[in-house]
């Protein structure tokens, strides 16, 4: 267990450092049927951003914990990204597509963790 809480710390790391905003991390563990343990929700403010974000947090997770996503889908848009760390999802948004999907709302079984914007 606290390994995943390593990954879902350094994932966040990994977004902050490119400034993605609106993180929530939801936490899947007590929720029968959910595909993993936590998701990691977060919104970038363009398709580079969205891209620089993935990146991020695909470098920060491997130099920290020596973990590489298992698969990553929709980088051919960044429109959505998820990437796929088997206990953690991420996913990184643009603003109107991650209202559009509201996978806040979609899990609203969770428990949530809201991290503060850094400046």
């Amino acid at each position: 267990m606290e390994e995943t809480k390593n990954l879902v710390e350094s994932i966040t790391k990994g977004i902050q450092e490119k400034k993605g905003s609106n993180i929530v991390i939801a936490d899947l563990k007590n929720i029968e049927g959910a595909i993993c343990r936590y998701f990691v929700i977060c919104t970038g403010q363009s398709p580079a951003q969205v891209e620089a974000i993935t990146d991020s947090v695909t470098e920060t997770v491997r130099i920290e914990t020596g973990e590489k996503p298992v698969k990553i889908v929709g980088l051919e848009n960044a429109q959505w990204v998820a990437m796929d760390y088997v206990d953690a999802m991420v996913h990184v948004f643009l603003p109107d597509v991650r209202e559009y999907y509201d996978l806040e709302n979609l899990w609203e079984d969770a428990d949530f963790e809201r991290i503060t914007d850094i400046e």
